[in-house]
């Protein structure tokens, strides 16, 4: 491995994955870019998830694992998750998403080479390969921002500092805490970029968008007029 590659922590929450979490960390595992950690988190899962991942543990020495004692959500295990990473960059995953493999490689060259602190790519959707985002993708994103998040979660690479110097996720928003984040990050003027190319493959079924719409939706509007959420 050469030692002159940027340590990048790829954090991951998971909940009741027991079906999808092995191809997401493999997809990782597998990635052609080696100094990586995976820090992974199973949020007191009721089914097999956490077992899944003990196998891990020996396996691979990049795998950390750890275990919430309860049920605390996506957004404090990922700022549990920010203070346990050592990487100079942090990665994004979903339990439920791949990455291709060459996307760590291809989100430092790119963030690198155009002295960047964050960016993200598109994404096929998982089973129809359809392109996302379409149109809205050739939008400006910080006029995008102001109606919805025009950025996919699971694609995120950025400078740890940037994660430091803003707090990490705001722990307000239960839900849309990815819009919440994108949202300070443009606010900040955080110098960014969307790779064009698709990097990443996503699941859109049966996952937190799908299975909590009214949710996201009260949160989101949180996020769009500047509210502070009244409920969990």
């Amino acid at each position: 491995m050469n030692k002159n590659l940027k340590k990048v922590s790829v954090i991951m929450a998971c909940y009741n994955s027991e079906n999808t979490i092995c191809t997401a960390i493999e997809s990782i595992i597998s990635q052609s870019y080696k100094n990586i950690e995976i820090l992974v988190v199973d949020d007191n899962s009721t089914d097999n998830t956490f077992n899944i991942l003990k196998k891990y543990i020996d396996l691979e020495a990049k795998v950390k694992v750890f275990k919430n004692e309860s049920n605390i959500g996506l957004t404090k295990s990922l700022n549990f998750l920010l203070d346990q990473a050592t990487g100079y960059y942090i990665a994004r995953h979903d339990a439920d998403d791949l990455s291709k493999e060459l996307r760590i490689e291809k989100q430092v060259q790119y963030l690198e080479s155009k002295n960047l602190d964050f960016c993200s790519s598109r994404a096929l959707v998982k089973d129809t390969n359809r392109l996302i985002p379409g149109i809205s993708h050739y939008i400006p994103k910080n006029l995008l921002i102001k109606y919805k998040n025009p950025f996919i979660h699971g694609t995120l690479f950025a400078k740890k500092t940037v994660f430091d110097d803003i707090g990490g996720y705001d722990e307000d928003f239960y839900y849309a805490q990815d819009y919440k984040l994108f949202k300070d990050l443009l606010k900040a003027k955080y110098k960014f970029k969307t790779i064009n190319e698709p990097l990443y493959i996503l699941n859109m079924q049966d996952n937190i968008s799908s299975l909590k719409k009214d949710d996201q939706k009260y949160y989101s509007n949180c996020v769009k007029n500047n509210l502070k959420p009244i409920k969990k």
